[in-house]
């Protein structure tokens, strides 16, 4: 039983996939692969791998630099990015092969995984000249870290009730308020900071979007701690700080459209979701303890869910890239992939315990993992808000009650 999913290795008993190429055909992105699985065969290091395993601390950032740096040298860094922004404008094949090939050889990307996938496209779209050339390679190359600055105690999965505000004077906007989960909040340079600049209009209405220096005056930074030790994250309160007119990002009030229309290159990225779970499992099963663990029929029937799970993520994804490739809507494809990452990862998180034992305690690896797990039915959107997307939008149930 294996969960692995590169093109040349084994993939147990999971059945044909009827969005996979066909049978005997050459891989689409055969080229690419193999130019990438060679350059990491040159290039990654056991040191950068350990470092990709855990979140980045502010001791890690020197190695992570210069990692991310020979990646955006390379064209690997963001490779589903035009290539006058230092990527390689790979179609969703390539896309997918580059992260099965990322994911099989556990390298880590770059540092800035918000600012790639969401920030940068967003600049791309609605950014200046200026903007565009001031910002994409520093944040490309890891010289700059990125924060998303959209959460807030009272705004969460309801990003238009967002308060934090932005006053215009002069050719300055004036913020004051709070946000809060922001990835790499205490590590970032820089943060998209979704703001309110019309607080007479429709809430989804008076948004607007900032680029904002983190180091200017009226900003504090304060680290949050997890459960796993870690702070990935961090609040942000903003109090009189100015920052130029010039910050803006797209239209005046239109920070939603920003929000909501921005577009993401990596057509391919809900493919992490499953590769990560493929191998971690795999893991599992090599680590000794797994081979009289799963003597046992109940332990066995329990690696078997997992696995069957893992292996429906993986059609699911690829029955929407199917989809991407015949230009056809994907729907809540994402949502119906949340759902399903957030319960594999917490099931495989108590079976790794279980299958390990007492060690699983003691080491640093599964105990991590297991503690990690309880965050991801909520990161990214919770399990709440995902099952209403899949309710409304995908069957066409009536909507959720709104109190008065």
């Amino acid at each position: 039983m294996t969960a692995q999913t590169r093109t040349d290795a084994p993939v147990g008993t999971v059945p044909a996939d009827p969005a996979d190429p066909p049978a005997g055909g050459a891989e689409p992105a055969a080229a690419f692969r193999a130019e990438l699985r060679a350059w990491l065969g040159r290039e990654l290091t056991p040191e950068v791998v350990e470092l990709g395993r855990r979140a980045p601390e502010d001791r890690d950032l020197v190695a992570l630099r210069e990692w991310n740096g020979r990646l955006a040298d390379a064209g690997w860094a963001a490779p589903a990015w035009p290539e006058e922004h230092g990527g390689r404008g790979a179609d969703i094949d390539e896309q997918l092969a580059y992260l099965e090939e990322m994911s099989a050889s556990s390298a880590p990307g770059p540092i800035n995984i918000i600012g790639v996938s969401n920030i940068a496209p967003a600049i791309m779209a609605y950014g200046t000249d200026e903007q565009k050339e001031r910002f994409l390679r520093p944040l490309l190359r890891g010289d700059e870290i990125w924060s998303q600055g959209m959460s807030e105690p009272d705004a969460g999965s309801d990003l238009a009730s967002l308060r934090t505000s932005a006053v215009a004077d002069g050719d300055e906007f004036v913020l004051n308020g709070q946000k809060t989960w922001n990835s790499l909040g205490h590590l970032a340079d820089w943060c998209q900071l979704y703001v309110r600049t019309d607080p007479t209009v429709a809430k989804h209405k008076g948004i607007s979007c900032l680029l904002v220096d983190l180091r200017t005056p009226g900003i504090e930074v304060r680290p949050l701690r997890t459960i796993t030790g870690e702070e990935p994250f961090a609040e942000l309160f903003f109090t009189d700080a100015r920052v130029p007119a010039s910050s803006l990002l797209g239209p005046l009030h239109q920070g939603w459209q920003v929000a909501m229309t921005t577009l993401s290159y990596e057509r391919a990225g809900v493919a992490r979701l499953h590769l990560s779970l493929s191998r971690k499992f795999d893991e599992l099963l090599a680590d000794p303890a797994a081979a009289e663990a799963l003597t046992d029929p109940v332990v066995r029937d329990r690696a078997a869910a997992v696995y069957a799970d893992i292996a429906c993520m993986r059609w699911m994804c690829n029955r929407s890239l199917a989809q991407m490739r015949s230009g056809q809507p994907t729907g809540t494809d994402g949502s119906l992939a949340k759902l399903a990452w957030g319960r594999t990862e917490q099931r495989l998180a108590a079976l790794a315990a279980d299958v390990v034992g007492p060690a699983a305690v003691v080491d640093g690896h599964w105990a991590y993992n297991l503690v990690a797990a309880c965050q991801t039915t909520i990161a990214g959107g919770t399990t709440e808000i995902n099952r209403n997307i899949v309710a409304e939008m995908g069957l066409g149930l009536p909507r959720e009650p709104k109190p008065a």
